[in-house]
């Protein structure tokens, strides 16, 4: 009880929460992460290097979304999530969008193992991360069925 009240004394007033996509390793003080900080009085290029350092494991210009929390007193935390489901499936797919007419129209299959692999990364995400793999497979299962993507169990 007393560690819960000594955090909620402890806890900085929130100004903003910001949600931006920005390419991996690609942060810099022009839009869309310069207007966005630039409006609460965040330092720009702290964010940048941060950011930029976080994600250089990842393939440049793969599209990383960014939660940051903006603090009154002028400082911030951010947390990176990996790329969207949606993105890693057109990206194992070889397409550039999925159908415009899904359940009529496939545009592609993918194996269980693409799906499999998928979902390992995610699992890595902050809020996949107590999630057991098999709901993060049927969840991307779903998504590639809205997006026309056929998954089949071995591609021939």
């Amino acid at each position: 009880m007393a560690a819960a009240a000594k955090e909620i004394l402890t806890r900085r007033p929130v100004a903003a929460t910001i949600r931006l996509t920005v390419p991996a390793g690609g942060a810099r003080p022009a839009p869309p992460v310069g207007p966005a900080l630039g409006q609460y009085r965040l330092n720009l290029m702290a964010f940048c290097k941060d950011f930029n350092a976080r994600t250089q494991k990842y393939k440049p210009d793969t599209p990383m979304a960014v939660t940051i929390t903006a603090f009154k007193d002028n400082s911030f935390e951010f947390t990176v999530k990996s790329p969207t489901v949606s993105w890693y499936i057109k990206k194992a797919a070889g397409v550039d969008k999925g159908s415009t007419r899904p359940g009529h129209l496939t545009v592609t299959t993918l194996s269980v193992g693409h799906v499999y692999e998928i979902a390992k990364v995610k699992q890595t995400d902050p809020f996949c991360q107590y999630m057991p793999l098999e709901s993060i497979c049927k969840s991307i299962i779903g998504t590639a069925n809205s997006m026309g993507i056929k998954i089949v169990k071995d591609l021939e």
